[in-house]
C-alpha cells in the first residue's frame, strides 16, 4: 500500500493541473488530478484524500461548494482554496467554508510546498494530551479534537484550524491574546498572511461555543488587540 499522503489537486485549466500535479508528484506525494468537482465526489466516495487543493473558478459546482462539501465529509481533511490574486472576496468566502489556507495565483511552488505540508502537519498532528476544557456552552477535549455538548453528549469534529485556535486559548485563559500572534502561531505562515483569516475563524468558532455569538462571553473581543478566552465561572 502507497503510504504517502494523497493530495487532489482540482483544476479546470488542464496546463496548471498538469504542472501542478507534476510538481506535488516530486515532492514524494501521490497525486490525484482532476477537472471538476464530479470528479472530486466519486475519489471521495472510494478514498479520503490527506488534503485537496480547490480552485475557485470551477465549471458547475466551484470550489466553495465543494469546500463545504469536504468539511462536512471531515474535519481533518486539509483543504487549500486557490485564488485570484488579490481578490480578497474569495479569501474570505473560502474560509468561511471551512478551508484550512489560501494561496493566489500566481505563485511560487516553493510557497505552495509550504503550505501544504503546513495543513498536512496540522491535519494529521498528534493533540496535545491533557483535561477537558470548558469553553463556552461546550467542552474541548484535548485529545480526541473533539467540541461535547455536556447536555446530550454529541460530538463535533473540529476542522485542523479551529483546534489550533481554541488549544491555544485553552492554554492562556483570561490572557489577551493579538490577533497577529494567533495568525502566525495556528497558521504557520508569515506576517503576510490574510489579516482577516483569525476574525473568520473566531466568527465560526463563537457560533458553536457561545450562547448567544452576538453577545460572546467565552471568546471575548479585546479592542485594539484581539481576543482572550474567559472561561466560565461556574
Amino acid at each position: 500500500m502507497d503510504a504517502r499522503p494523497h493530495i487532489v489537486v482540482v483544476e479546470d485549466e488542464a496546463v496548471q493541473r498538469q504542472m501542478l500535479a507534476d510538481y506535488l508528484a516530486k515532492q514524494n506525494f501521490r497525486v490525484s488530478a482532476l477537472g471538476d468537482g464530479a470528479a472530486l465526489r466519486r475519489l471521495v466516495e472510494r478514498e479520503l484524500p490527506a488534503l485537496v487543493m480547490l480552485d475557485v473558478g470551477l465549471p458547475g459546482e466551484d470550489g466553495f461548494a465543494l469546500a463545504r462539501w469536504l468539511r462536512e465529509r471531515s474535519a481533518r481533511i486539509g483543504i487549500i482554496m486557490v485564488t485570484a490574486a488579490g481578490d480578497t472576496v474569495d479569501r474570505v468566502v473560502g474560509l468561511e467554508s471551512g478551508a484550512d489556507d489560501y494561496i493566489a495565483k500566481p505563485f511560487e511552488p516553493r510557497e505552495l510546498l509550504a503550505r501544504v505540508k503546513s495543513v498536512l502537519r496540522r491535519a494529521a498532528g498528534t493533540p496535545t494530551e491533557g483535561p477537558r476544557v470548558r469553553i463556552g456552552r461546550r467542552v474541548l477535549d484535548l485529545d480526541r479534537r473533539v467540541l461535547i455538548n455536556p447536555a446530550d453528549g454529541n460530538e463535533e469534529r473540529l476542522a485542523a484550524s479551529e483546534f489550533d485556535l481554541l488549544k491555544i486559548f485553552a492554554e492562556n485563559p483570561n490572557r489577551p491574546l493579538m490577533r497577529d500572534w494567533l495568525l502566525e502561531v495556528t497558521a504557520h505562515r508569515e506576517a503576510e498572511a490574510f489579516d482577516r483569516a483569525i476574525d473568520l475563524r473566531i466568527t465560526r468558532l463563537r457560533r458553536k461555543v457561545e450562547i448567544d455569538p452576538a453577545h460572546p462571553e467565552a471568546l471575548r473581543t479585546v479592542r485594539g488587540v484581539g481576543y482572550m478566552f474567559v472561561p466560565p465561572k461556574d
